[in-house]
């Protein structure tokens, strides 16, 4: 009988307000949301509700105004730079809308590039590519420019450079958002596979119910609050 799986991800009593001159604007308040170990999470709202500010405080991109966030054992609000810069490096994969990918290297270079920020000799840095490369099955267009590449294939790539230092929690946002139907099909059918066959955990932001429904679970983003439910 395999254990339960326990909480990954804490976000207690969160809020984040951005200033524009003398005028304060709320974007979440008091946050309430824990991500089981091995959940995929869609998270799902209207534009400007919040989705990609709450992404960006569970990667340690930001910082909440107050509340505290807990990835595993770690108070991530309580790093410091240095601490936050090592510790996203560690356990946070990102995967974009638009690749951001860089244009003049390879496939297998920009893969590599989180690596750049570990101990790893080149040797150990080769090995992690491949295996990542081998996951998104893309090991045939290693060498291959991101012009030369289909969009399906560039967040392949994009993948790939994620799940390459085996992070703890991999966040996508609007990950499916530039590609045509059958290749966001491919794309969340392979995240379904990291999340189901490799065990990790999936936090997506999407405004698609289509993509949603690949997940396991579903919370809306409101006004600053989540729910089971989407805003009527």
């Amino acid at each position: 009988m395999s254990p339960s799986p326990s909480a990954l991800v804490r976000i207690h009593n969160v809020s984040k307000t951005f200033k524009r001159g003398a005028e304060e604007i709320h974007v979440l308040s008091d946050l309430e949301l824990t991500v089981m170990e091995g959940e995929f999470l869609a998270l799902m709202g209207p534009s400007g509700s919040g989705k990609s500010t709450l992404l960006n405080l569970i990667g340690g991109l930001d910082r909440p105004t107050s509340g505290q966030i807990q990835i595993g054992p770690d108070r991530v609000e309580q790093l410091s730079d240095r601490q936050l810069a090592a510790w996203r490096a560690r356990h946070i994969g990102f995967i974009f809308q638009f690749y951001n990918l860089l244009p003049a290297v390879s496939a297998e270079r920009n893969i590599e590039l989180p690596l750049l920020l570990t101990g790893l000799n080149k040797t150990a840095r080769r090995q992690h590519v491949a295996a990542a490369l081998e996951a998104v099955g893309l090991t045939h267009r290693a060498r291959h420019f991101p012009r030369t590449l289909s969009g399906g294939e560039q967040q392949r790539v994009g993948i790939a450079r994620a799940i390459v230092t085996d992070p703890t929690v991999l966040l996508c946002d609007e990950p499916t958002g530039d590609l045509d139907r059958k290749s966001g099909d491919e794309i969340l059918s392979l995240l379904q596979t990291l999340n189901q066959e490799h065990g990790k955990t999936v936090i997506m932001v999407t405004h698609d119910p289509h993509a949603s429904a690949r997940a396991s679970r579903t919370v809306h983003l409101d006004k600053g609050q989540l729910s089971d439910e989407p805003a009527p």
